[in-house]
């Protein structure tokens, strides 16, 4: 990635930032173009704590892996989605993971988060205690799976004696995990913002939906249920999915814009959580452009709105936005 991108560089450059990755599903493809415009912007990462994608993305930048990780996401289509889901009929979610991580773990290899090159958290759920669980060792993956496991979609994951499920239920944009990091500013990326026009990206049916059959199988025939008749999701009228997505929207939106009331950031990236469909993997290239744009706005803007401050101070001021607060 070059560097003449209209990244303002100077004013970052050394600055060493603990990254906040928010839950979102899909649109947390979107942290990928934020990664890579800090870098741009001459920031060093130093910490993570992600929740769901956020820690997935999050943890295979700390593995040093993100490069890798995008290539290979940016060529997946509808049809290889659906060939990395394996369905778990029978038990408490319609899909298992274990072909989505299989495949993760291929790519990545595998690593232990405290052997990380930067300290990682990974933010779960634990349902029995209704709190936040903070996985800062022990396998990778392990803290992923725990991490994405959306109820009803990913089977719950056990983690030592902890059944855990998705992070983004109750830290959406897990700022309170960063408090275990000494850094000199706090960046969160919320992938739940104030929608835009929908949708963001262009929503286009490709020539390749047909793959959406899976060959004429019966699970073939469930997806295409799931997504909609055609393999498409009608605006208003869609199947289980959309329904589920518009239902965890909702629920990840109320509580982003509550955390982030009590814990602001130094520096705040949104992306509108109409951006894409939860499920819409397929899309990363458009996603991780999006992430990449808007952190840079987010740069740009909070350094004309800080011009005037002193470095040291200016980490801690009211925290810009690319986009105008609004009332829920």
């Amino acid at each position: 990635m070059s560097m003449d991108s209209g990244a303002p560089r100077d004013a970052w450059h050394g600055r060493r930032a603990a990254l906040v990755l928010g839950a979102g599903g899909a649109r947390g493809l979107a942290h990928i173009g934020v990664i890579q415009a800090l870098l741009e912007s001459g920031i060093e990462i130093a910490a993570i704590a992600g929740s769901s994608m956020g820690a997935l993305v999050g943890g295979i930048h700390a593995a040093g892996r993100l490069n890798e990780y995008r290539d290979w996401v940016g060529e997946l289509q509808r049809g290889d989605v659906l060939r990395l889901l394996d369905f778990a009929f029978g038990h408490p979610g319609l899909i298992k993971g274990d072909r989505i991580i299989g495949a993760l773990r291929e790519l990545v290899g595998d690593h232990l988060i405290e052997d990380l090159a930067m300290p990682f958290v990974a933010v779960a759920t634990d349902l029995r205690i209704q709190r936040e669980a903070w996985i800062t060792q022990g396998p990778l993956f392990d803290a992923i799976r725990a991490s994405i496991a959306i109820p009803m979609v990913f089977t719950p994951h056990r983690v030592g004696e902890r059944e855990l499920v998705d992070g983004g239920l109750l830290a959406p944009v897990p700022i309170a995990a960063t408090r275990l990091f000494s850094t000199d500013l706090l960046i969160a990326v919320d992938v739940n913002g104030q929608p835009a026009h929908r949708h963001v990206l262009a929503r286009a049916r490709p020539a390749h939906a047909n793959e959406l059959s899976a060959s004429g199988t019966r699970i073939g025939d469930f997806v295409d249920r799931l997504l909609g008749r055609d393999g498409s999701v009608p605006e208003q009228r869609g199947g289980l999915m959309e329904l589920m997505s518009q239902s965890l929207d909702a629920v990840q939106s109320r509580m982003s814009q509550m955390q982030l009331a009590l814990d602001p950031p130094d520096l705040l990236v949104r992306i509108p959580h109409d951006a894409c469909y939860f499920y819409e993997f397929w899309r990363a290239t458009e996603l991780i452009e999006l992430g990449r744009q808007r952190t840079l706005a987010a740069l740009q803007g909070w350094t004309r709105d800080h011009a005037d401050a002193e470095p040291d101070v200016a980490a801690n001021e009211t925290p810009h936005t690319d986009e105008a607060p609004r009332r829920p």
